[in-house]
C-alpha cells in the first residue's frame, strides 16, 4: 500500500458571512439586505479540506474562537472527516 503524502496547513479559517441585496448601494447609500448565509471558509481551511479529499494525511494549524463559530468550524472539519 502506497504511503499517503503528510501535509501541514497553517493558515486562516474563517466563518464567511454574506448577505444580498436588490441593488449594488450608490457612493454613501445604505440599502437593506435580504438573505443572509454563513459558510466555512478560509484560505487554509479549504487548502487543508482539499489536501484531505484528494489523500493526504493533514494537520491544519490555525484560530477558532471559543464561541459557536469555532464549534461549528470544528464540527465542520470533523463532518469532512467521517464523509
Amino acid at each position: 500500500m502506497e504511503k499517503q503524502p503528510a501535509v501541514c496547513v497553517v493558515g486562516s479559517i474563517n466563518i464567511d458571512m454574506v448577505t444580498t441585496a436588490k441593488e449594488f448601494p450608490e457612493q454613501g447609500e445604505t440599502v437593506l439586505g435580504g438573505e443572509f448565509k454563513t459558510y466555512h471558509g478560509g484560505k487554509g481551511a479549504n487548502q487543508a479540506i482539499a489536501a484531505a479529499r484528494l489523500g493526504a494525511e493533514v494537520t491544519m494549524i490555525g484560530a477558532v474562537g471559543d464561541d459557536q463559530f469555532g464549534k461549528d468550524i470544528l464540527q465542520n472539519f470533523q463532518n469532512d472527516k467521517d464523509r
